[in-house]
């Protein structure tokens, strides 16, 4: 692959920083980090397995710091964790064979929703709600559809997650966050053995990227911890808006 300059790995690692510390507090920080490595002119396939490997490690950072505050305790999430690692190698797998051109005009309008929900709903999130499935079922269904969409196609598996668990669950933000994480996590390191058994990785940018991320994601989970849903609520909406700002645009250009 071809090397960077220094100043490009200096500019991906600030890219890193900022995504970690985003993708920590309310998910999205690929709005930040695809962006920068397709500037160096890398592949998609490329792209796309660099900011798996970057942002694995990122994530890596705040599941530890959501562990140590006990956020990591709510039932089903092992088998979350399980079925998502599972189904984002299969999802990463079935891009060469088949379409997302249905999913690249749905997804945005579906982001839209989750967004406007959680406008609408002031107490999105606030407080612990009562749940609408068992723990177990949720893991099984959700585990393997979000986690099959994260290895084929990715945008807004955070914003899925985060909707879900609230929604169906009745977490509070805090709590859904460190189960959005979690999972998300195990579908990123499923997706990313895929790309790496087909040398889609750029090993010096993620490297760059990943100093950056870590950082970013410590100080990012830090703020949840102490924050909780007073911090995430408007973070999330404003990533939410904007992916799907970003996936109707490329949908418009397409």
């Amino acid at each position: 692959m071809n090397p960077l300059s220094p100043v490009v790995h200096g500019l991906l690692f600030l890219a890193g920083f900022a995504g970690g510390f985003i993708d920590a507090i309310a998910g999205g920080g690929g709005l930040i980090t695809v962006p920068a490595l397709l500037a160096t002119g890398m592949p998609p396939q490329v792209v796309l397995g660099t900011n798996k490997l970057q942002s694995s490690c990122g994530t890596s950072i705040a599941v530890w710091r959501y562990a140590r505050a006990g956020l990591m305790e709510t039932p089903g999430l092992r088998l979350a964790v399980v079925m998502a690692f599972l189904a984002s190698m299969a999802g990463a797998q079935a891009v060469s064979i088949l379409s997302k051109d249905l999913l690249k005009q749905l997804i945005p309008w579906l982001l839209a929703a989750v967004a406007v929900y959680t406008a609408l709903n002031r107490r999105f999130g606030v407080e612990t709600g009562k749940p609408k499935m068992s723990p177990v079922v949720f893991a099984a269904v959700f585990g393997i559809a979000i986690g099959f969409y994260d290895g084929f196609f990715g945008p807004g598996t955070g914003s899925f997650w985060t909707l879900a668990t609230v929604a169906l669950l009745g977490l509070e933000l805090k709590g859904a966050t460190g189960y959005t994480k979690a999972a998300n996590l195990a579908s990123n390191l499923g997706s990313l053995g895929i790309f790496l058994a087909h040398g889609s990785v750029h090993f010096s940018a993620a490297g760059a990227m990943i100093g950056g991320q870590v950082i970013g994601a410590r100080l990012g989970a830090g703020l949840v911890v102490k924050k909780g849903a007073g911090l995430i609520r408007p973070v999330f909406l404003a990533v939410v808006f904007a992916m799907t700002a970003k996936l109707l645009w490329d949908a418009w250009r397409g």
